[in-house]
């Protein structure tokens, strides 16, 4: 049994890693104009635009890292010490993160951002395991919350002050921060989680079994379409502050700050509300996001009205991320590990999705304000399959229970 202070000292070096894995997602998209300019350099010069809707591709190739290895790492290691799979992840990030700094073209970075990603799902899937277990029963959702907590403060003080580096210096200079992030966790880690036994049943074979589940399926498909909605429009919260609301562009931390501690509350209130109602929780932030999302649009142009969407938009987003989480732990019976880390697959191909299709609208020629048109249509999407998924398992659980009650024939 853990003393309560080594209780939150692990919780807090699990944290450590969300709040990496927050900087090196996010900080792209305050540098994305550094980045099409040092990358792309003769793109840049002849369409800026098109060169930042071209470096888009390394966010979509850092979602695409997630989707592919959060199911894969998952599967093939749920039966390691989570302890020593959790110090190998972090390793790994802290690797690909210093080489995402140091590779000279835009195609190598574009496939060093790939690999940084394989272990996110991987990491948060864990990580949210070995917290829940240490809080104990009952808080399921506040344990997943505390782990994501991490990538929300990230988003207030990691992302924010990072960009301002890479603003002043290079965003290679950031990224070299962020491996040290990385590498700081891994020591953090080491210290602070205790030694938990791994799953001995746990097999390759039984983790899978989760995608033989409609209700999982249904689960990554509300994560995916709904957070593309998020990504569509926050990928390019850069040039909107710049060309739409006119602001000078060393706004835009401060503007990622408001992103982030809306991401923060909403994480932490989220996590809270998921264990009163996990179908609930999910429809009513849903909603939230599509209200936000819409406000967005209509006031974009007006820099406090900016400010403060950008803040509803982090913050309801952010309450979904435990609830998607739980529910897929939910339906996923004894597949937990890689439950809790698909997840991460589902929302990264949000953001790619997202990224990919506000790109396109920009590419065409409609503005920064049509990625936001592309969100709110993504979101809408995702609540409807979400009121669909519901449907169908209630009357799933309708038909089991009778058939749970009925007296066995040779009983009479």
């Amino acid at each position: 049994m853990l003393s309560p202070a080594r209780t939150r000292f692990a919780l807090l070096a699990l944290a450590l890693g969300g709040f990496g894995i927050g900087c090196t997602e996010f900080v792209a998209i305050g540098l994305l104009p550094d980045l099409a300019r040092d990358l792309l350099p003769g793109v840049y010069a002849v369409n800026p635009e098109d060169a930042n809707a071209q470096a888009g591709a390394l966010i979509a190739a850092y979602a695409a890292g997630v989707v592919v290895g959060a199911p894969t790492i998952a599967a093939f290691a749920a039966r390691f010490s989570r302890k020593k799979l959790l110090i190998g992840l972090t390793i790994w990030f802290a690797l690909a993160t210093f080489a995402s700094a140091l590779l000279p073209s835009f195609g190598l970075v574009l496939v060093a951002r790939f690999v940084a990603a394989l272990p996110h799902g991987a990491y948060f899937g864990v990580a949210s395991l070995v917290a829940t277990s240490l809080m104990g029963p009952g808080n399921r959702g506040r344990g997943v919350a505390f782990v994501i907590g991490g990538l929300t403060i990230a988003n207030v003080i990691g992302v924010p002050s990072i960009t301002w580096l890479g603003q002043q210096t290079s965003w290679r200079v950031a990224y070299v921060a962020v491996g040290v992030v990385f590498a700081l966790t891994s020591l953090a880690v080491i210290l602070a989680v205790p030694r938990m036994a791994a799953n001995p049943g746990a097999t390759v074979r039984n983790e899978l079994r989760a995608f033989t589940v409609p209700q999982v399926w249904f689960a990554l498909a509300i994560g995916a379409i709904g957070f593309g909605g998020l990504f569509s429009a926050y990928t390019y919260v850069s040039p909107i502050a710049t060309d739409v609301a006119r602001l000078p562009v060393e706004v835009v931390p401060l503007l990622l700050i408001a992103f982030g501690v809306g991401m923060t509350i909403g994480n932490f209130v989220g996590g809270h509300y998921v264990d009163r109602g996990v179908k609930r929780a999910i429809i009513v932030f849903f909603v939230g996001v599509i209200a936000s999302l819409a406000g967005l649009l209509l006031t974009a142009s007006v820099p406090i009205l900016l400010f403060v969407f950008i803040f509803l938009i982090g913050a309801t987003s952010s309450a979904l991320s435990p609830a998607i989480q739980v529910r897929l732990m939910d339906v996923a019976g004894d597949s937990q590990t890689i439950a809790a880390a698909i997840n991460h697959s589902s929302l990264n191909i949000g953001n790619a999705l997202g990224a990919y299709l506000g790109g396109l609208t920009i590419a065409a020629g409609l503005g920064y304000l049509s990625p936001i048109v592309v969100g709110l249509l993504l979101s809408i999407a995702g609540v409807v399959l979400a009121l669909v998924a519901f449907v169908f398992d209630r009357r799933a659980t309708a038909r089991e229970v009778p058939a749970a009650q009925a007296v066995p024939i040779d009983a009479l």
